[in-house]
């Protein structure tokens, strides 16, 4: 038995020499575990760039290429001394070299929508700018002239002259879009640089925010912040369903409720300022408010289907047809009315010179008028 025992010894004995040899010596031939001594690690040996693409690096690299950034620059007119809004400091000291003139700048996004330079982005980006440089994601710059805006949608034009065809972005749907769904916007914000985030469609169709005249908003989840405005919120496969355009927050800073136009919207006006360098809309001359349950039991209606005409401007089309004060608006040319929103979008849809029926309830009775459409009056940004 002492004799076996004294075999196993210095076996082992041997074994931690030879151990300690090859550790010392030649550690590449100890397996992972030995030479690390906590567990074994699994590496990848791959390249990166062998790594297989995922949905969304393909709708960010679809897309960027198509994204610009805006520089606008802005002279305004600041008074020398405050005094200068008294007239009889004016008097005596005259009023010739009363103002300064000083350069402001700001920042905003823009998306190329055509491959020979046509640019749509935020009307509130462009707005009075003197100046406007345009920045492609591939690093070229060119100076741009507005082709034309639309304040009640905040979208407007702008063109560059490059050699080439540019990367046009692709339209999409918004109106298959639902809630939920994973978007990307991409845009320049606080002016660090081209920058894709990434969300969710948090609601459809979002109003009465406003913003604008004419409201459907897409709202997200993905970060919007100030150099966003006229960026482009994409969806999985990269196409654009809209234009980024405010964001609700005290601070200026993104708190994950952005709102962006939707693309649908953004085309119809887009072509219509190319093609004419403004947008024409139709008019009936008639203010509106939706119908409360209190205005609903004092009609004696039926339902709450319509809304309520508060005022007929005087030579207005609806006043030539005959619509009056204090009628139920419950349908324009077969579209039903049931909100300020609807009324709103059915009329301006309506191209001006075309005669349509508008379906009012006067006193419980229908009463269908023919109503010539006119031109909406332009409306101050």
């Amino acid at each position: 038995m002492r004799k076996h025992w004294l075999l196993f010894t210095q076996t082992v004995t041997i074994a931690l020499a030879l151990l300690f040899i090859i550790h010392t010596l030649k550690p590449e031939l100890l397996p992972t575990a030995a030479r690390n001594g906590v567990v074994t690690l699994y590496e990848n040996t791959a390249p990166a760039g062998a790594l297989p693409a995922t949905g969304l690096s393909i709708a960010a690299k679809k897309a960027m290429p198509s994204v610009v950034n805006i520089f606008t620059r802005t002279t305004v007119k600041t008074p020398v001394s405050p005094f200068m809004d008294d007239p009889r400091f004016r008097f005596f000291f005259g009023d010739q070299n009363d103002a300064e003139p000083q350069s402001n700048s700001s920042l905003g996004s823009g998306v190329i929508v055509s491959p020979d330079g046509f640019i749509l982005t935020n009307q509130h980006v462009v707005e009075a700018a003197d100046q406007i440089e345009v920045a492609l994601a591939d690093g070229r710059k060119a100076r741009a002239h507005v082709i034309g805006s639309d304040p009640e949608t905040d979208l407007a034009v702008i063109k560059i002259d490059l050699p080439g065809k540019l990367p046009a972005i692709t339209f999409g749907h918004p109106e298959t879009a639902n809630v939920g769904d994973m978007v990307l916007a991409i845009g320049n914000p606080f002016g660090v640089g081209q920058t894709v985030t990434m969300g969710i469609i948090s609601a459809l169709k979002r109003n009465h925010l406003g913003l604008n005249t004419f409201e459907s908003f897409i709202q997200t989840d993905a970060a919007i912040n100030p150099g966003n405005s006229g960026g482009a919120l994409v969806d999985i496969n990269g196409n654009l369903i809209g234009i980024n355009s405010a964001i609700y927050s005290p601070n200026g800073g993104s708190l994950g409720i952005g709102f962006a136009i939707p693309a649908s919207t953004a085309k119809k006006t887009m072509e219509q300022i190319i093609q004419n360098g403004s947008v024409t809309r139709g008019w009936i001359g008639a203010a509106i408010q939706e119908l409360t349950p209190e205005l609903i039991e004092s009609f004696k209606m039926a339902d709450s289907n319509g809304v309520l005409i508060t005022e007929v401007i005087h030579n207005s089309p609806a006043e030539r047809a005959g619509i009056k004060t204090g009628d139920i608006l419950i349908s324009i040319d077969n579209n039903a009315i049931n909100d300020w929103n609807s009324m709103l979008e059915t009329v301006a849809n309506l191209p001006p010179g075309n005669v349509v029926a508008v379906k009012v309830l006067r006193k419980g009775t229908a009463i269908v008028s023919q109503v010539k459409i006119g031109k909406r009056p332009k409306s101050r940004a």
